[in-house]
């Protein structure tokens, strides 16, 4: 547990030595230390891109004017412990050209121990072709000749099966390639790692990279999964966002030592997969005191009850179960299911165990709402002025009947919320509901943008339950023809960095990308996008066609493969096939006639994500 520097800084010139050691005075005001974190480390962009004439790295005089030990000093006098960087080839990952540690192992370890490292990541790029083994395991051999205690961690991105033969060469290995600020990012490498579990125990990890917890690309439910997934998989809880730039909700994510204890279980097993169909995901962890962790996840785009038992999750029969909600930080007691209704990309974490005294805690009940969408998996719209039917349910769960049940929904001020039907019941018997249903009008002049609609339940003896159901009111649909690169969108996901306006994909920050060009033609208008993604327009049935011409950007030379695809609310009404970047931009045409929603897919020709860059040029919507 720690923090690095690299999903934040990068090689900006923010990364220096005030910075670093400002995170260390952090981890100890905010209470990490407390709570776990120790390790304080250093990324790429460290050192200077010559070595001296001794043959050793430098420090950057300019970032660590006092030097790399005396930070390190720094660090561990708050009782710390100080990580460094280099890479398994000649030259780092920097494009700056950085030197690595390729045949300068030893050289290197010894330095590093003299630094007071007590963490080594060590990169794979510029490896010359040399066999990973021999690269990791030679820096193994050189850490061990330093007589330090350095953890090893191996990052070659999972290319040569690291977990199949690096147990005896480092503490944790990469599985997979770089993580990236976003939910399908961390929703891939998730799924990928979460697969390993075998091959991962006490001493020898599986890594499937840093939190990006607090960095502003994923929304706090997106971040709660992700770190909740990682806890899970017994992963590297390796802090990625600048924590002096931090939010309370985000110190207090990362704080949550209910789920920290799970990821730092003495036992040391990697949670597995229980269930994965249809994106709705069930992993155990078994604790060593017998408990179990479950983590119900809703991978996709819609609101869905996730359900186990504690018979499936291998817990001996009982009269009932303690089930402890880990982010709610509430006890409750089961007969045996644990459900919960989650929102797109939510999830709900629980630690469950037999107890003789299951009786003291109230019934477990779960709340869930709904509202009518245009297609499984679009945004529940609630339109200016116009009403919406909300649907809450109720569930009881416990072993004893949950007694005077009631239901409030409440809204943002302003807005009419009334029920239609009963918002209680006297009792509720074990695995049963009920349901209540409610008129929501939103006020004609409300702004477009995210809000919340809360579900609270209260119960006897005791108890409670919330649901959150966030709506959108849509930005005004489009009156007349334009270009797409205009309009603002309803929602974006992209495979790197944010889809780009008139621009093509720098896969990094907004406005980064160069003029969209494809074949050798420059365009002035479209969407410069990365896959895999998603664009998604607000119409409300106004307009009649969608036209682009598109291809894949020519700023990545000869690599990359993407697909294109147009829908009309649920149905495809245009495909280009897969293009690639010696292929002409390709015209696409699609009928949206009466659609509410239109949606540009960018697919990633089936071949991986690297360098597709797909350009959605002259995007055109005709509207009346």
């Amino acid at each position: 547990m720690g923090f690095n520097n690299w999903n934040s800084t990068n090689c900006r010139a923010e990364f220096t030595e005030t910075m670093v050691k400002g995170i260390a005075d952090i981890f100890v005001a905010k209470g990490l230390k407390d709570a776990g974190y120790q390790y304080v480390n250093l990324d790429d962009c460290w050192a200077l891109p010559q070595r001296d004439a001794a043959g050793d790295l430098v420090p950057d005089p300019v970032r660590f004017p006092h030097g790399i030990k005396a930070v390190a000093d720094y660090v561990h006098a708050q009782g710390l412990k100080f990580g460094i960087y280099t890479s398994a080839g000649t030259m780092t990952c920097s494009n700056v050209g950085f030197p690595g540690g390729l045949g300068h192992e030893q050289q290197d370890a010894n330095l590093f121990a003299s630094f007071g490292v007590d963490y080594l990541k060590y990169d794979n790029c510029n490896n010359q072709g040399v066999d990973a083994k021999l690269r990791y395991t030679t820096m193994r051999d050189a850490l061990r000749k330093t007589g330090r205690p350095i953890v090893f961690s191996l990052c070659e991105w999972g290319e040569n099966q690291p977990w199949t033969w690096a147990s005896d060469v480092g503490h944790l290995w990469r599985t997979t390639g770089d993580i990236s600020d976003s939910y399908d990012s961390m929703l891939a490498i998730a799924k990928k790692n979460w697969t390993l579990s075998a091959f991962a125990g006490p001493g020898h990890w599986n890594d499937p990279d840093m939190l990006e917890v607090g960095n502003g690309g994923m929304t706090a439910t997106e971040y709660q999964s992700h770190f909740s997934l990682w806890s899970m998989m017994s992963a590297p809880l390796l802090i990625g966002t600048d924590l002096r730039k931090a939010t309370p909700a985000t110190f207090d994510m990362l704080s949550n030592r209910d789920v920290i204890a799970i990821d730092q279980d003495r036992l040391g097993v990697q949670a597995t997969p229980l269930h994965t169909a249809n994106g709705l995901d069930v992993l155990v962890k078994p604790l060593q005191n017998g408990d179990k962790a479950v983590l119900l996840f809703n991978e996709g785009d819609t609101p869905n009850r996730i359900t186990t038992t504690t018979a499936e999750i291998g817990l001996p029969r009982a009269g009932a179960y303690k089930i402890r909600d880990l982010w709610a930080h509430t006890d409750r007691h089961t007969a045996g299911t644990i459900a919960a209704t989650l929102p797109p990309h939510g999830s709900a974490m629980f630690r469950v165990s037999t107890d003789r005294h299951w009786a003291a805690y109230p019934p477990a009940v779960d709340t869930a709402a709904s509202v009518p969408t245009v297609y499984p998996g679009a945004l529940p719209l609630v339109p200016p002025g116009k009403a919406a039917t909300v649907t809450t349910t109720v569930t009881n769960s416990g072993r004893l009947p949950a007694i005077d049940t009631r239901v409030e929904l409440t809204g943002p001020a302003g807005w009419s919320i009334k029920h239609s039907s009963a918002p209680s019941t006297i009792i509720l018997p074990t695995n049963q509901s009920f349901s209540t249903t409610w008129t929501v009008t939103t006020p004609a002049n409300v702004k477009p943008g995210q809000y919340s609609l809360t579900v609270q339940t209260r119960y006897q003896p005791g108890g409670s339950s919330t649901y959150a159901l966030d709506v959108v009111v849509p930005d005004p649909a489009p009156t007349a023809s334009t270009y797409l690169s205009d309009l603002p969108w309803l929602r974006m996901s992209n495979g790197w960095g944010p889809v780009e306006r008139d621009r093509s994909n720098g896969e990094d920050n907004a406005g980064d990308g160069n003029p969209i060009t494809i074949n050798g033609v420059t365009y002035a208008k479209g969407l410069g996008a990365h896959a895999p993604g998603v664009i998604e327009y607000y119409v409300a049935g106004n307009c009649t066609s969608v036209t682009a011409d598109v291809g894949v950007d020519d700023e990545k030379g000869a690599n990359g493969t993407v697909s294109f695809e147009i829908w009309a609310d649920g149905t495809k009404v245009a495909d280009s096939g897969v293009l690639t970047n010696q292929m002409p931009a390709k015209p696409l045409q699609a009928n949206v006639t009466g659609a509410t929603l239109v949606r540009l897919i960018t697919g990633d020709g089936g071949d991986g994500i690297n360098s597709d860059h797909g350009d959605w040029a002259n995007a055109h919507i005709t509207c009346a």
